[in-house]
């Protein structure tokens, strides 16, 4: 995996950050929109947790059954999670929306209910994230990153996602190591 990241960074992503770095601080994380994955490198089956570690904003649960979180997990992939940050309209940011993420993760009252299966896995602060600014619409690509993933993964998302998002018809190409990456 080692060679994903460096090949990733050379196509623009940056990061590749714990997720308890990133809880202690998100200061290098850019203040403009794109879009970041959540990745796992352990090839172990997780031990999930309920309850997990996330916040119940508006006083809604966010755990689901253990159950459930096994008929999500995808064993074959590193990719957890393919988020988006921010859009030509919106004023989040990649930093904005990880700083949310993070401290929804350890337990704050925070509405970013997208990706919370993480927080029900044991190692989820080993998980590494990483991020890509983008100058196109972050929703749309997204939407085209998660579509290439479900072509192939029997049309399963990540396992942390719960929707794809709105095809927005935007031109993006999605580069030689991230497809690869999509495709495991």
């Amino acid at each position: 995996m080692k060679d994903f990241i460096e090949e990733l960074k050379a196509e623009g992503w940056q990061g590749f950050k714990t997720i308890a770095q990133l809880k202690s601080s998100v200061s290098e994380i850019p203040k403009t929109m794109g879009v970041y994955m959540v990745l796992r490198f352990s090839t172990e089956v997780p031990h999930y947790i309920n309850p997990g570690t996330g916040g119940f904003f508006k006083g809604n649960d966010p755990n689901v059954p253990i159950e459930e979180l096994q008929s999500e997990w995808n064993a074959n992939s590193p990719i957890m999670y393919i988020g988006k940050a921010g859009s030509s309209d919106k004023k989040a940011t990649l930093n904005s929306r990880l700083s949310q993420y993070m401290k929804f993760g350890c337990g704050n009252k925070i509405g970013h209910w997208g990706g919370r299966y993480i927080w029900q896995l044991s190692d989820a602060d080993q998980l590494v994230v990483c991020w890509l600014p983008t100058t196109k619409e972050p929703e749309g690509v997204e939407f085209l990153l998660l579509r290439e993933f479900q072509l192939h993964h029997g049309g399963k998302l990540p396992f942390a996602n719960i929707s794809r998002g709105c095809d927005l018809n935007i031109s993006y190409e999605i580069k030689p190591t991230l497809l690869k990456l999509l495709h495991i």
